[in-house]
């Protein structure tokens, strides 16, 4: 393998993988770099809707938008040598497109499955998108209530821990695990401090880094039905320029793409 992988995980629905997803692969390729991009999440298959969005504005404007190598693996049945099947079809395949581009960026299901797990234990870099909430951190660890202190790590860092042993084992490879506090709301508020701590515990104790991600911004949600990113508006946005709120977001998506160490 040569790309280097990045993957977007979070066992949690709605933490807003997809769009950190889409973000990163647009930014890497503004940067100059080979992009192929894989969707594990076929029930809701965000990522490959956003591209495919993506395209048609593309087509319809007679545009020319810079576009990964995507693919979407697709899952067969449920029983366990059709899953044993998926598995080897998926370890033969994030290599192969590893081979070929600088980057290959994953996107994964809000869920527990064997091949969410696989995926994982080929990332160089894992993002995980997490909204500024209690109810949010839940999936990393558990608080508890009176002190509101981290009690222990939850099911999702303990899975991390389970892939990164699998990822040194298979090749001798690391993990460096990146936690993007997704969502964050531009006022000083009690829950907002009260995450930065906790967060700051706790990445000492299961050893993930702490990046400031997309703000509470409507932008975000608009551009999926385009296909669009905020790397892309300046391009199309002719001579009306951007606004303040569109610079400072953009700016969050360059933070973002930077923060990722490369091999």
């Amino acid at each position: 393998m040569s790309a280097h992988v990045v993957v977007v995980g979070n066992e949690k629905g709605g933490s807003g993988k997809s769009t950190v997803a889409m973000h990163l692969i647009v930014g890497f390729l503004k940067a100059g770099r080979s992009v192929a991009s894989l969707d594990l999440d076929l029930r809701q298959a965000t990522l490959s809707r956003y591209l495919g969005n993506r395209r048609a504005y593309e087509l319809a404007r007679g545009l020319d938008l810079p576009m990964p190598e995507h693919q979407s693996f697709d899952h067969g049945s449920s029983c366990r040598a059709a899953d044993r099947d998926e598995e080897g079809r998926l370890k033969t395949l994030i290599p192969r497109l590893a081979t070929d581009f600088d980057v290959l960026v994953i996107d994964t299901p809000g869920n527990d499955n064997s091949l969410n797990r696989l995926g994982h234990s080929f990332a160089d870099t894992l993002i995980t998108p997490l909204n500024d909430s209690l109810i949010d951190l839940d999936v990393l660890a558990r608080v508890e209530n009176e002190s509101v202190k981290i009690a222990s790590p939850s099911h999702y860092a303990e899975m991390v821990w389970e892939q990164k042993k699998a990822r040194a084992i298979r090749d001798g490879g690391a993990i460096d695990w990146i936690v993007v506090r997704n969502r964050l709301s531009s006022l000083d508020a009690r829950n907002k401090r009260r995450m930065e701590r906790l967060l700051r515990d706790l990445s000492s104790r299961i050893g993930f880094r702490i990046v400031s991600g997309l703000g509470e911004r409507v932008v975000y949600r608009e551009l999926f039905l385009t296909g669009l990113t905020l790397m892309d508006l300046e391009a199309i946005a002719g001579g009306d320029g951007l606004t303040l709120s569109q610079v400072t977001a953009r700016q969050e998506v360059r933070n973002l793409v930077e923060a990722v160490r490369w091999r």
